[in-house]
C-alpha cells in the first residue's frame, strides 16, 4: 500500500466539501508560550493583550467552586445542563426552555449556522464584524451581505436596507468586536421595527456585562417573543475564557430549534459549575469594569501623547491606527508584547489591544513608544 507524502494529497481528500475547501481557519491570538519559542524569549517576560481575556484572572467564587467539584470530572455532565439554564432563566427573567448552553457562544453561532444557513440564503453582517459569522455562512454555502460602516461602527439603518429576499440571519455584534463600537437604543429599535418577520436577528453581547456605557434592551425583543437570539458569554466578564461556556436567549421555537444541532455533553462539568458559580461575584464584574475603565482612560491618553489615532472603545479593548499593523505587531512581539493585528478585519493600519492590568498597559505603552520611535 502507497503511503501519502507531504507533496501527494491523501485521495480522501478530493470529498472535501467545496464550501470548507475555500476558508482560511480562524486565527487567534497566540498564545505566550508559542512567542516565546519562537523569540527565544522567557514566558514569564511576555504579557498577552490580544485575546480580550480578564486580567484579573477568574472569578474567585468560580475558583472554589472548581477546587470543589475537581474530583468528579470522570462523571459525564449534565447534559441539559438544567441548573446553569435555570439559574440563567432567573437572572434574565425568563423560562429555562429559552435558553440553550454552549462551549462558549461562539458554538451557539455554529449552531444557527447548521439551522438557519444553506445554499440560495443569505445573511447580512456589518464590516469589520467578528469574523466568524462569515467563516459559518461560508461553512453552509450561504451568502455573506457584508455592509459599510458607519464610521467604524454598525450602520444599522443600511444593514436593514440590505435584508434581501433570500436573507435568514442578520447579526449585530454589540459592542463590536474589534472596533469596540456601540450601538445604541434608539438605533436598535429603528433597527428592528424594519426587520421583516420571518428573518432572525442574532445580538451578539460578548461584552454586555463589562461594557462601558448602558446596553440597548434586546431581551425586551426576546420577551415580545420576536424572531431574535441574544448571545453572552462567560470568558469576558467572569474569567472563564479556558472553560469555554457561553449561552443563548431567544424565543423557545427557536432554541428548541437549535437544541437539535446540539451534540451532547457540549457544557462540560466543570465549566457548568463554574458559571453557576461566577453569576454570584457580582463583586468581580464590578472590579473588572473600573479595571477596564481605568485602562481606556489610560491608553487613551497615551495615544494623544503619541499622537496615534484610536477609535473609542466600549468593551475591554480598544483599536490603535499605528500605519502598519502587521508590522508593528511583529515588533511588539519582540518586545515581549502580544497584540493582535487587524489586517485580517479589513483594517490593515490597526492594531487591537486589550485593557490589561496597570503593570501590563504600562508595559504595552513603553514598547509601542519604542516600536514607533522613527
Amino acid at each position: 500500500m502507497s503511503e501519502p507524502t507531504e507533496n501527494k494529497p491523501m485521495d480522501v481528500l478530493k470529498w472535501l466539501n467545496e464550501s470548507i475547501a475555500g476558508i482560511t481557519p480562524y486565527q487567534p491570538g497566540r498564545p505566550i508560550e508559542e512567542v516565546a519559542r519562537e523569540l527565544g524569549l522567557a514566558s514569564d517576560t511576555i504579557i498577552k493583550v490580544a485575546s480580550n481575556e480578564n486580567p484579573l484572572g477568574t472569578s474567585p467564587k468560580a475558583l472554589r467552586r472548581l477546587r470543589q467539584v475537581l474530583p468528579e470530572t470522570f462523571r459525564y455532565p449534565d447534559g441539559g445542563a438544567y441548573y446553569l439554564r435555570n439559574k440563567l432563566a432567573e437572572v434574565h427573567g425568563l423560562a429555562s426552555e429559552q435558553v440553550i448552553m454552549g462551549c462558549g457562544s461562539n458554538e451557539i453561532i455554529e449552531f444557527i449556522g447548521h439551522c438557519f444557513m444553506a445554499p440560495g440564503r443569505s445573511i447580512v453582517v456589518s464590516a469589520h464584524a467578528f469574523v466568524i459569522y462569515k467563516l459559518i455562512a461560508r461553512m453552509f454555502d450561504c451568502r455573506v451581505i457584508e455592509v459599510p460602516t458607519k464610521g467604524l461602527g454598525h450602520d444599522l439603518t443600511s444593514m436593514a436596507r440590505a435584508i434581501d429576499a433570500d436573507t435568514s440571519v442578520v447579526f449585530v455584534c454589540n459592542p463590536n468586536n474589534p472596533t469596540g463600537t456601540l450601538v445604541r437604543q434608539a438605533e436598535v429599535r429603528r433597527f428592528m421595527a424594519r426587520v421583516p418577520e420571518d428573518v432572525l436577528v442574532v445580538f451578539d453581547e460578548a461584552y454586555a456585562e463589562i461594557t462601558l456605557s448602558r446596553m440597548p434592551d434586546t431581551l425586551a425583543y426576546v420577551r415580545e417573543a420576536r424572531n431574535c437570539m441574544v448571545l453572552r458569554t462567560f470568558s469576558k466578564a467572569y474569567g472563564l475564557a479556558g472553560l469555554r461556556i457561553g449561552y443563548g436567549l431567544g424565543p423557545a421555537p427557536i432554541v428548541n430549534a437549535l437544541q437539535k444541532a446540539r451534540q451532547p455533553f457540549n457544557a462540560n462539568r466543570l465549566a457548568q459549575e463554574a458559571a453557576l458559580a461566577a453569576l454570584e461575584d457580582e463583586g468581580f464584574v464590578r472590579r473588572s469594569r473600573r479595571l477596564f475603565r481605568k485602562g481606556r482612560e489610560y491608553l487613551e491618553n497615551a495615544c494623544r501623547d503619541m499622537g496615534l489615532p484610536f477609535e473609542r472603545s466600549y468593551a475591554n479593548f480598544m483599536l490603535i491606527k499605528v500605519g502598519n499593523g502587521a508590522k508593528v505587531t511583529t515588533d511588539l512581539m519582540r518586545e515581549g508584547v502580544i497584540v493582535r493585528p487587524m489586517a485580517g478585519y479589513g483594517l490593515p493600519e490597526y492594531i487591537r489591544v486589550s485593557f490589561g492590568t496597570e503593570s501590563e498597559n504600562e508595559t504595552f505603552v513603553n514598547a509601542l513608544k519604542r516600536v514607533m520611535k522613527p
